[in-house]
């Protein structure tokens, strides 16, 4: 029998099977209902995961923001926390994690990755400037919109094709970077903005011989480059994996790499070190000047930023945890097991695999429902209705609407299933799979769906669908012919 190995594990078996390096200590109890209670849920919800109770959810795989189980050493960090509102010495034991983390001399705390997106647009922002950038995410788009900013998305033509073998789909494509420069000059340009692992088209990570292309190029016209680094541990991982030049190197090598190479460094710290909260970082005193004030006027003193002290200890463990491969390599590697499964049963799946989720092409899982109705959204609700678990549509849904009262339809129409570190099983794991089976091989059964709520702005958190025909209701009828009345 082959001899196999995953993230440093040896072992023999025919089936790569991803180990979870870590052991449980600490269980919350989870709720399996039955399918009329979860498809009565459904409708409560209005159509919309981000509407259920968690009491109606058995996975919950909306995302990884703040959901990643933090390990025993940020837990017992947070007894020796420094109540202080000024000077407090858990935000200089951040601060210290942050330098050697991210290389970054100032630092400014916030209270979650999209407050320090609020405080860096409003500060470098004006009317009529356009940012380049790998991918938008919704919150980015929004901020920069808001202060009078125009995004442009200048990915290689790899990015959003669904299946594909090209490792680093994250890439900015250098050729539109120098026309875009070009067209509208460096003077309109405030910065030039990379995300680590890009979220909405299925968390596919950069190349470092790429953000050295962006590099040169922002020096050449005097622009800066600002990071998003909320998963930028799992993007190291993959520079890892993927780039020859980085085979042999530390994480905390790549890690200092990717962030030298940027001029402003911002994270979510729900998502890279397993926290609630955030920050921005820079070596640069004048860009720390300009953003200072903003910090105090929008999210609190300069020591703690709008959070509290006991999540600023636990930040600054969980950033020196994110050096740690066996740490950062537990997502990346259920979502390969996941994603490989799914693509062998012929479910169309974005490959490579990338970070934070599992991620389902509904277009290709649903081909009879158009766009305008919504696919990605009736395939988040058709996967609660029959399995529990919870994921979250990123397709038009998650865009916005024209002023000519059309949807803007997203390039790609995606559900993500997010894998947060160290919290679900390898047999959850298979459950979702096998519903994921089953539910394509029904697929015909279910349609569209329409707004009959919606907000002007970031709709997906709050709007709420209805069905364009009683497609649940057919579609629960054959699940209980095929598994009975109790699941």
């Amino acid at each position: 029998m082959e001899k196999n190995s995953l993230n440093g594990i040896t072992f023999y078996s025919g089936e790569q099977i991803p180990v979870e390096l870590h052991k449980v200590r600490v269980v919350q109890k989870l709720f399996l209902n039955p399918i009329d209670e979860r498809l009565a849920a459904i409708y409560r919800a209005g159509f919309n995961t981000f509407q259920l109770n968690t009491l109606d959810v058995f996975l919950d795989m909306l995302t990884d923001s703040g959901t990643n189980a933090m390990s025993d050493n940020q837990i017992s960090s947070m007894l020796k926390a420094d109540d202080a509102y000024a000077g407090s010495q858990s935000f200089y034991r951040m601060e210290a994690a942050i330098n050697e983390v991210f290389g970054k001399k100032y630092v400014l705390p916030a209270h979650q990755g999209r407050a320090a997106e609020n405080i860096i647009s409003q500060a470098f922002i004006k009317k009529g400037d356009v940012i380049p950038m790998n991918y938008h995410f919704t919150t980015t788009k929004a901020h920069m919109e808001l202060n009078g900013g125009t995004i442009f998305e200048i990915y290689t033509e790899e990015a959003i094709k669904i299946k594909s073998n090209v490792p680093f789909k994250g890439n900015i494509d250098i050729k539109k970077l120098e026309d875009l420069i070009a067209k509208y000059g460096a003077e309109k340009i405030p910065f030039i903005r990379m995300e680590a692992s890009t979220n909405l088209i299925g968390g596919q990570p950069f190349s470092i011989a790429n953000m050295r292309e962006v590099r040169k190029i922002a020096d050449k016209h005097g622009i800066i480059m600002v990071l998003d680094a909320s998963l930028i541990g799992e993007n190291a991982y993959f520079v890892k994996k993927r780039e020859a030049e980085f085979k042999n190197s530390e994480i905390k090598d790549i890690l200092l790499t990717m962030c030298d190479l940027a001029d402003v460094v911002y994270f979510s710290s729900r998502k890279v070190s397993s926290t609630r909260g955030g920050g921005i970082c820079t070596n640069r005193e004048d860009l720390f000047m300009k953003m200072r004030d903003l910090v105090i006027l929008y999210e609190g003193f300069l020591t703690y930023g709008g959070m509290s002290v006991r999540e600023i200890e636990a930040m600054a463990v969980g950033l020196m945890e994110t050096t740690d491969e066996t740490v950062i390599s537990q997502s990346p590697s259920f979502i390969e097991f996941a994603v490989n499964e799914l693509d062998k049963k012929g479910i169309p799946v974005v490959t490579p695999s990338g970070a934070l989720g599992c991620h389902v092409d509904a277009i290709g899982f649903l081909p009879h429902v158009p766009q305008k109705e919504y696919p990605a959204g009736a395939l988040a609700a058709a996967l609660f209705i029959i399995s529990g678990c919870r994921g979250m549509e990123r397709g038009t849904i998650s865009s916005v609407r024209l002023e000519n009262g059309e949807d803007l339809l997203a390039d790609v129409e995606l559900l993500r299933l997010a894998f947060p570190r160290r919290v679900f099983t390898l047999s959850q794991t298979k459950f979702l799979i096998d519903r994921l089976i089953w539910l394509y091989q029904n697929r015909e059964l279910v349609g569209g769906l329409k707004f009959v709520e919606e907000p002007a702005v970031l709709r997906f958190f709050l709007g709420r669908l209805a069905p364009t025909s009683n497609w649940p209701e057919k579609l629960v009828a054959k699940f209980k012919q095929d598994f009975g009345e109790s699941l």
